[in-house]
């Protein structure tokens, strides 16, 4: 009975893995179209709130495309606009709306990333911070982690231009997440049934592949910690002391269509979660805190890359 059930699960995990493959080509396709034909909205801040998400398309682009939703960052989006030379990002505006932040700049329309820029690695004493690029078509990303009360997204200049000014975001941007779950649907639960499966079969699958199926596109100094939650199982993290003191950690929980289900910024080195309703997944995005020094820092980054970690990170489960 068993193998049967286990024969069936990963049937219809090989489907959904090449239902998700297909739509987001398809999706992906359909949505550089789109910024292709309407030119004003790529030369304007869009920011992740319940009027983004409300608009057609947007919904299952992001369920395609970055489908571990950051629940603890402000996010704004950005482009594709067309660099020559180098873009230059207002320092003035994204320091003074969060304690650290981090702008990605990817090709367009591959996506792929070309750098990034993080607030506790750029000497902010200037106004602008330019990056030299190759000639092409790029888009922006920038998110704000423990933000402040007002909000701004960054002016950006494209080849000496003034491209995009300031822009203002409500104080309760985020507050979308709350009913984010009630858009799950038979069409996003299928394209991420097989997350669970492949969390379940980590020890046994490329953690390669898991992490490139799983893990969003991180900065280089986030490091993740996850795994599968079945319904009824309670979890309990141990978290070392020097973590907790040195680092922000930011915990997930998502539900297996991959809506996020709840959240919450973990202070303690034990954390314990009630037992869920339905099979899920986790994700912790663990941050060295913005204050640290570069040699705290470093030292940090030693203890969380260590094999040690990882195993802790494995994270008891207990049913």
């Amino acid at each position: 009975m068993k193998s049967i059930f286990w024969l069936l699960e990963i049937s219809l995990a090989l489907l959904s893995f090449i239902f998700y493959k297909i739509m987001k080509i398809l999706i992906g396709i359909i949505f550089t179209i789109y910024l292709a034909i309407n030119k004003e909205k790529a030369s304007q801040w869009r920011f992740f709130s319940q009027k983004m998400i409300s608009a057609p398309l947007i919904l299952p682009v992001l369920m395609t495309k970055g489908p571990r939703w950051n629940t603890h960052a402000v996010i704004g989006t950005l482009g594709p606009f067309k660099v020559e030379k180098e873009f230059a990002l207002d320092l003035e505006s994204a320091n003074n709306s969060a304690d650290s932040w981090i702008a990605v700049v990817y090709s367009f329309p591959s996506y792929k990333t070309i750098t990034s820029l993080e607030s506790n690695q750029i000497d902010s004493q200037g106004k602008w911070h330019k990056v030299s690029l190759k000639s092409g078509k790029y888009t922006l990303g920038i998110r704000y982690y423990n933000r402040a009360e007002k909000i701004q997204l960054p002016a950006i200049k494209v080849d000496g231009e003034s491209f995009v000014d300031p822009q203002l975001m409500p104080s309760d941007v985020n507050s979308f997440y709350q009913d984010l779950i009630n858009s799950k649907n038979w069409f996003y639960s299928s394209l991420h049934y097989y997350i669970f499966t492949i969390l379940k079969l980590r020890n046994t699958l490329p953690e390669s592949f898991i992490r490139g199926e799983y893990l969003p596109v991180g900065a280089p100094d986030t490091f993740f910690a996850y795994n599968y939650l079945c319904k009824q199982q309670q979890l309990q993290l141990n978290i070392e002391p020097e973590i907790v003191a040195s680092c922000n950690i930011y915990f997930t929980l998502y539900d297996r269509s991959s809506l996020p289900l709840s959240w919450e910024q973990i202070d303690t080195s034990e954390y314990n979660l009630a037992a869920p309703q339905s099979n899920g997944y986790y994700l912790l995005r663990i941050r060295p805190k913005p204050e640290l020094s570069e040699l705290k820092t470093n030292f940090v980054f030693q203890v969380l890359k260590t094999d040690d970690w990882q195993q802790q990170c494995q994270i008891m489960q207990t049913t």
